[in-house]
């Protein structure tokens, strides 16, 4: 069995025609939904889900094509469009009764928190991202070699056939390149907790790089009308990110400030992987956003 997030329960609950979600629950209180970034499952937000599990109900859900959630069939592009996912999410909560609730994503899953941001502006009270742009500035700020750090996002935004097949010939090697690259303190993802995160990364790579390819085109899109629409985020947002404006040489604040004007910027000195190595502070922040708001 995988590892669990210790006094959590699970569940597997249905948010589109077949599919669903695993999720682990606990707490009460005014509710908070944690959503997982590459390469993990929801077993990253473990330290800071025990954490705001004493004042609030918290959700941490396996996004659509991740862990033990389902993994339907790319058809037409939209299956892993940001779009989708985030109408897995308002589901989700829904199901657990929750129709208003604050939102937090780390990497992939604060895209699919922004694109809920955008879409479910009376559903979404507060809204936190750590560690990505919007995928509309991000492919805006690649550029020359300096791009090279984000070599898995051209990789993967490829014609279905070839980037599965790279990345199922080493996948071990593949995913665990990002968990080590991009972590400060190795010891913030302890031996079995990165061997879940690899065995569920194995058993997902189509729905992975389905993901990924959304963020070449529908999910670029969707951005795209909604900058063109003047379309900001409504909510309280709090982003917490690296400092990697400094060397791809953009102002990451300004970037965000563009579609959130309540914003809380602040730029971290840990690494990537903030929830496991940095929880107490990411805690801080997720309770400071919601008592703020």
């Amino acid at each position: 069995m995988p590892p669990a997030i210790p006094g959590f329960t699970y569940h597997r609950v249905p948010v589109a025609d077949g599919v669903s979600l695993n999720a682990a629950v606990s707490g009460s209180g005014s509710p908070i939904v944690l959503l997982h970034g590459f390469p993990q499952t929801h077993l990253m937000w473990r330290h800071v889900a025990a954490d705001l599990a004493a004042d609030h109900t918290v959700i941490c859900p396996d996004l659509r094509g991740y862990g033990a959630s389902d993994k339907p069939a790319e058809t037409d592009g939209s299956a892993y469009a940001k779009r989708t996912m985030a109408a897995d999410v308002v589901a989700l909560a829904d199901a657990l009764g929750h129709d208003r609730f604050a939102l937090a994503g780390h990497d992939r899953g604060a895209l699919v928190a922004f694109r809920a941001g955008l879409d479910h502006p009376d559903t979404i009270t507060h809204l936190a991202c750590l560690d990505v742009l919007p995928t509309l500035d991000m492919w805006d700020v690649m550029h020359g070699v300096t791009a090279a750090v984000g070599f898995h996002l051209y990789l993967m935004a490829q014609p279905p056939g070839l980037p599965e097949q790279l990345i199922a010939a080493a996948p071990d090697a593949f995913f665990g390149h990002f968990l080590d690259l991009w972590t400060n303190d190795p010891q913030a993802i302890p031996a079995d907790i990165r061997t879940a995160y690899l065995d569920a990364c194995r058993a997902a790579i189509p729905s992975i790089v389905a993901d990924y390819r959304a963020s070449a085109g529908l999910d670029l899109a969707h951005d795209r009308a909604d900058r063109d629409a003047d379309n900001p985020l409504r909510m309280p947002v709090a982003v917490l990110q690296q400092d990697w404006g400094a060397a791809l040489g953009f102002d990451a604040a300004a970037l965000w400030r563009a579609w959130a004007p309540d914003l809380r910027h602040s730029t971290v000195t840990c690494g990537h992987f903030m929830a496991e190595e940095a929880p107490a502070m990411v805690a801080r922040t997720l309770r400071d956003l919601v008592a703020a708001g």
